[in-house]
C-alpha cells in the first residue's frame, strides 16, 4: 500500500513509501493515516478483494459502540469470514499482502477480547493486523496486553494493540494525572505491543454533556482540550513517546462532489484557519480540526465516513519546505542554521526531535510542492 497516490497526475517531490502490516514498527505506527471505524457487522471483504476501496489503508471492525449486544455473534462471524477470504486470497496469490489494509478488531471488553481471541487461529491472523482496547484503564490495560502478548506467543505472529484513552478517570482532572501515570507504566512494559494510542474525543465529549459543532473543532471544548493535551504531554514526549491519533470528526457530507480544480491555488491553511469557506461546512471543518490534530503532534484521525479518508490521507503529507528544513536540521551537527527558503531560522538541538517526526510523516503520505498542492492530493478517483 502507499498513501495519496490515486491521483496519477500529480508528481511528488517525495514518493511515499510502501507498506504493509509487516513492516518495521518505526515506519508503520506513521502510516495508518485516516483509521475507518465501521460496525463488525457490515461486509466490506468484496471491496477489498477487488482492490476497489482505494483510499482504504487502515480500518477498524467494531464489536463494541458500532453494534448492539444482540448482533455481537453475528459480528464476530463476519469478522472471522473477512480475515478467512482475505487470508486464502493471499495463499492462492490472488492478493498481494501490499493489498491488503491493516485490519484491527474494536473488541468489547476483556471478556470478549480473550473468548474472540481463542477463535483466532494462524491463518486468519495472517490478515490482522491487531485489535483495539476501548475503555483502556490501569485496572484492565494488564489483561489486555497480556493476553495479546499470549495470543501473539500462540499464534506465532506480531498482532499489535491500540488502548484508547477515555473515561472518566481520564476525562476529570481530579483522577487524570494518577490515571495517566499508571497507564504509561503500564504501557512502557509493554511497548513492543503498542501500535498507536487512540483518544475518544466523542467520549470525552459526552460526559461534560458536550458537542463541538460544525464549524468548531474539538480543542475548543475547553475540559476536552485539557484532557487531550495531558494525554500529550504523557504519551506524545520525544523522548520515550507514543505515535497518538487524533479524535474522530462526527459531520458526514464529505462525500458531496464539489469540483476542487476552483481551489487549487488557494492557500488553504490561511483560508481554513481564517474560516473562509473552502469546498462545504463538513470538510472544512474536518481538514481545520487536522491542521490542529498535526499542531499538536497528532498524527492520522480516526474516521467514521469513507469519504473522509482522502482528506485526512492528503493532510497528512509533508511540504517541500517543511522538508527541506527538517533535512537541514538532521544533517547538521549543531548551532543554528538559516533555512533553505531563508524566511525562518532552523536551531538544531530544539528543533531535532520535530524534524524527525517530519522526516517520519514524509515516509508514510509523502513530500508535496507547498500547502496549495494539497488540493491537487483531493482530486483524483473516489
Amino acid at each position: 500500500m502507499k498513501h495519496n497516490t490515486h491521483n496519477s497526475a500529480y508528481t511528488f517531490e517525495k514518493e511515499p513509501l510502501e507498506f504493509n502490516k509487516l513492516s518495521d514498527k518505526d515506519l508503520l505506527q506513521f502510516c495508518l493515516g485516516g483509521t475507518l471505524y465501521m460496525p463488525a457487522t457490515k461486509s466490506v471483504v468484496d471491496k477489498i478483494l477487488d482492490r476497489s476501496f482505494i483510499h482504504l489503508k487502515s480500518m477498524v471492525m467494531c464489536f463494541e459502540d458500532a453494534i448492539k449486544f444482540e448482533e455481537l455473534g453475528q459480528a464476530e462471524k463476519n469478522a472471522l469470514e473477512h480475515l478467512d477470504r482475505i487470508a486464502e486470497a493471499m495463499d492462492s496469490g490472488a492478493l498481494d499482502i501490499n493489498d491488503v489494509p491493516l485490519i484491527f478488531m474494536r473488541v468489547r471488553n476483556t471478556e470478549q477480547f480473550k473468548s474472540f481471541a481463542e477463535r483466532l487461529n494462524t491463518n486468519q491472523a495472517k490478515a490482522l493486523t491487531g485489535f483495539v482496547f476501548p475503555k483502556f484503564y490501569s485496572n484492565n490495560a494488564h489483561i489486555y496486553l497480556q493476553e495479546l502478548s499470549e495470543l501473539n506467543h500462540k499464534l506465532g505472529t506480531s498482532l499489535y494493540g491500540m488502548p484508547i484513552l477515555e473515561g472518566k478517570t481520564i476525562a476529570y482532572s481530579e483522577s487524570r494525572v494518577g490515571e495517566l501515570t499508571q497507564l504509561k507504566s503500564i504501557l512502557d512494559q509493554h511497548k513492543d505491543l503498542i501500535l498507536n494510542v487512540r483518544v475518544g474525543g466523542t467520549d470525552f465529549s459526552s460526559l461534560f454533556g458536550v458537542r463541538r459543532g460544525i464549524n468548531s473543532s474539538i480543542y475548543d471544548i475547553m475540559p476536552v482540550r485539557d484532557a487531550l493535551s495531558d494525554i500529550l504531554n504523557f504519551f506524545n514526549r520525544a523522548e520515550d513517546g507514543y505515535t497518538v491519533s487524533a479524535p474522530v470528526w462526527e459531520y458526514f457530507l464529505a462525500y458531496k462532489k464539489d469540483d476542487i480544480h476552483e481551489y487549487l491555488n488557494d492557500n488553504i491553511h490561511r483560508s481554513l484557519l481564517n474560516k473562509e469557506p473552502i469546498l462545504n461546512e463538513a470538510i472544512d471543518g474536518l481538514l481545520r480540526e487536522v491542521i490542529l490534530d498535526k499542531a499538536n503532534g497528532m498524527v492520522g484521525k480516526t474516521v467514521i465516513h469513507p469519504s473522509h479518508l482522502k482528506y485526512v490521507n492528503a493532510m497528512q503529507a509533508v511540504t517541500l519546505e517543511e522538508y527541506q528544513d527538517a533535512m537541514q536540521i538532521l544533517d547538521a551537527r549543531g548551532g543554528v542554521v538559516k533555512s533553505e527558503s531563508a524566511n525562518k531560522m532552523n536551531e538544531i538541538a530544539p528543533h531535532t526531535n520535530w524534524a524527525r517526526r517530519i522526516e517520519q510523516r514524509a515516509m508514510g503520505f509523502g513530500v508535496i510542492g507547498s500547502e496549495s498542492d494539497y488540493m491537487q492530493l483531493f482530486l483524483g478517483e473516489d
